[in-house]
């Protein structure tokens, strides 16, 4: 008797295997189109990402994509130490960052120490956080190896805080005995704002502390009160928020100001972002002042999230201060003037205002749709809709008793807005309803919680799909993620790594960042070290290029605790000397940069590439009721190759018997299945394009079907296999 597998599209979770026969269970790097199951596309790395200036450090939380009048393809990249933006798909990438302070001169001096390249430098009150950093202009040589040049190094240096009047950073030659000066009295220092976190901390979240003891200005950013020396934001997870206005940029990293970007008429010049200030007089990035009616700041110094409103272009600060008073209210929303983000303050010859919402204790984000921003609070959430004067923005309340999981977790597609919630997923199309979830239980049972603000949502529209990256319940950082399909209304998820996600038509395929390998020195580095000794290889891949401080290194293979063949100094750097237990970056590989998804079948941002593993299995299925025993003599698979890139394509079918579903074919959940697993009675079968069918013997009450991958080349998807089967006794 042949039986046809015909399974409802869609992973079912739900339940156990017997009460989802006819649907699918488990599965990972798969997607679910027209019904049928595929493998989900591949992708490839934004070209020339080690070259120098084509690279960024630090862990991208947002993309922003627009096109500038001048037709150049920006990306705009917030990581949790700079903001970047590169211009033009495989173009440079340039450091915006804004800049905190900048010494007077001669309030920096350096001290070196005779045999190392550590140098202390002594600044009364310079507010610098470890991890943040500074350039200097005008030093003059310590008098050894320690050159003017050295110092005066475009790209500037990390620091490591000491006190409050003193840190370090770590130079490129190890100083010697005439290396006794201190830098000349024209050092002038210049530092960048304060750098975030890769992670949550606990007890240095959202009004744990202010602008990290900094002050870019203002007194606090805070719920009210001023940072603690040596905490505040540079402890926090560092998010921001971006928009357009016009073709410039502005943008905000979550408990801080509000900055400004400016399209620069030369193409080749990229200056630095902009506080938006009362006190800004830049001239290239030239800013109106802010003023009240009595000469006061009235622009908003602080908040969580800023929006450019599609209606009548408004620039829009959530979780924000009053008119410029320093003191957050993360309750409050303020909005600019129309069209014109120069004016704050509300007066009756404009249309600038404020508004505090009542359910919560925060705004979280905030999403913009066709016809109205719908706000999130932590408890409730809002519509926001553009009325025009006098009253210009009106606010209703749409839902109350919902959770948000985080700042990035909300995306709105053909006007409904998802979201992940804190135990379950919702939905907004003109009312807030929970959203059916065949996979909720395996989510939300690891799942880490306390991670969840690096969680984040992103819209596949080329294939229907949102996607929702997560910490699973043991990981810090985000390795799984889930997919509804809202044409289909199915869900499937797997197992990825990933920060940050847009899609536009911008750039032709949806745009990933992920996280780099990284690990640490074992052994201290010499200037012609051509061997070096790390912890662990871990995700590195065999050959490619580290980063160790401001060097770049070229390897041609290694060991798991060592990188061999090195040369030294590549792209531009300069050879160094680095000590143990230093960060080392691989740069060159796969969850680097800038990732370009369904651009491929294989991951090619690994050279050469490597395969996706993927597989999908079925939900047990049986003969009848299951009272019989079946036997399966023969299997007529149903598959599809389009899109492979090699010669003879081939899948893996795998067929588990099992007596009764207390027994064990193993485990459930398979994390990828190949060939080469062992099920004791398993049949396993490589096929083809054409294999019309394959013999074979098995024997079980209830059998589950697996299909998988893991050849490099290979795109497939899933027909409607078939299974000869006999009933085979009772037993």
């Amino acid at each position: 008797m042949l039986q046809k597998l015909v399974m409802r599209p869609g992973v079912n979770r739900e339940g156990t295997t017997l009460a989802n026969e006819g649907g699918w269970y488990a599965g990972d790097k798969i997607r679910f189109r027209s019904g049928q199951v595929e493998k989900i596309g591949g992708w490839t790395l934004d070209g020339g990402q080690v070259s120098t200036g084509n690279s960024y450090v630090g862990v991208a939380r947002s993309l922003k994509n627009w096109i500038g009048l001048n037709g150049y393809n920006y990306l705009g990249i917030g990581t949790n130490q700079k903001i970047y933006i590169q211009q033009g798909t495989g173009g440079v990438i340039y450091d915006i960052t804004p800049i905190r302070a900048v010494s007077s001169a001669g309030a920096a001096t350096f001290a070196a120490t005779n045999g190392s390249s550590v140098l202390i430098v002594t600044q009364s009150g310079h507010n610098a956080q470890s991890g943040d950093f500074v350039s200097f202009t005008g030093a003059v040589t310590l008098g050894g190896n320690v050159t003017a040049a050295i110092l005066n190094q475009a790209q500037g240096y990390q620091v490591t805080y000491i006190s409050s009047s003193q840190y370090s950073i770590t130079v490129s030659v190890i100083a010697n005995s005439s290396d006794t000066g201190n830098g000349g009295g024209s050092t002038i220092a210049t530092y960048q704002i304060t750098s975030g976190s890769a992670v949550y901390t606990q007890n240095a979240g959202w009004g744990a502390g202010g602008w990290g003891g900094v002050n870019p200005g203002y007194s606090s950013t805070g719920w009210g009160s001023s940072a603690p020396a040596g905490l505040g934001i540079g402890a926090q997870l560092r998010l921001w928020s971006q928009a357009n206005y016009g073709q410039n940029l502005v943008f905000n990293p979550r408990g801080g100001p509000i900055y400004y970007w400016v399209v620069d008429t030369n193409p080749n010049i990229y200056n630095v972002g902009q506080v938006l200030s009362p006190t800004n007089t830049n001239t290239q990035n030239t800013i109106a002042y802010w003023r009240t009616d009595a000469g006061t700041a009235a622009c908003p110094t602080i908040c969580n999230f800023v929006m450019v409103s599609d209606a009548s272009r408004f620039v829009i600060a959530f979780g924000t201060d009053t008119l410029g008073n320093g003191i957050q209210d993360p309750m409050l929303i303020s909005w600019s003037d129309q069209n014109n983000l120069t004016v704050w303050y509300p007066q009756i010859t404009n249309q600038a205002g404020n508004y505090r919402l009542s359910r919560g204790s925060q705004i979280i984000t905030a999403v913009q749709t066709r016809q109205e921003i719908v706000v999130f609070t932590d408890v409730a959430i809002y519509s926001m809709q553009y009325l025009g004067a006098p009253y210009v923005w009106g606010f209703n309340i749409l839902g109350d008793n919902i959770s948000i999981m985080g700042p990035n977790v909300a995306v709105a597609v053909n006007n409904v807005t998802y979201w992940m919630g804190k135990d379950k997923f919702f939905m907004y199309s003109g009312q807030v309803q929970t959203l059916p979830c065949t996979v909720r239980e395996y989510v939300y049972q690891d799942i880490n919680q306390s991670q969840s603000y690096q969680f984040f949502a992103g819209v596949n529209e080329g294939f229907n799909e949102v996607w929702w990256y997560y910490c699973s319940a043991n990981s810090l950082v985000i390795d799984k993620y889930v997919i509804y399909n809202h044409l289909e209304q199915t869900w499937y998820y797997g197992n990825l790594t990933r920060t940050a996600w847009s899609d536009t038509p911008l750039r032709g395929y949806p745009t990933a960042v992920g996280y780099a390998p990284v690990t640490t020195l074992t052994q201290a580095v010499g200037l012609t070290d051509t061997t070096i000794y790390i912890a662990n290889k871990g995700n590195f891949p065999s050959s490619g290029v580290a980063e160790i401080e401001a060097e770049r290194i070229i390897y041609t293979s290694s060991t798991q605790t060592s990188l061999l063949g090195c040369s030294r100094g590549a792209y531009g750097t300069v050879a160094s000397v680095h000590n143990s237990g230093v960060t080392v970056t691989d740069i060159g590989v796969v969850q680097s940069g800038i990732i370009y998804h369904e651009s491929a079948v294989d991951n090619g941002t690994a050279n050469p590439p490597v395969a996706l593993d993927s597989y999908i299995q079925s939900s047990d299925f049986d003969i009848g009721d299951g009272h019989n025993f079946g036997f399966v003599w023969r299997m007529i698979p149903d598959i599809s190759f389009n899109g492979s890139t090699v010669n003879n394509p081939k899948v893996t079918f795998t067929v588990l018997p099992r007596q009764n579903p207390g027994s064990s074919y193993g485990s459930s959940d398979l994390p990828v299945v190949t060939s080469g697993q062992n099920y004791v009675g398993q049949s396993t079968y490589e096929v083809q394009q054409f294999t019309q069918y394959a013999y074979c013997r098995i024997r079980g009450r209830q059998m589950s079907l697996v299909v998988s991958s893991s050849d490099v080349g290979v795109q497939w998807q899933l027909g409607v296999p078939r299974l000869d089967i006999k009933p085979d006794g009772k037993r």
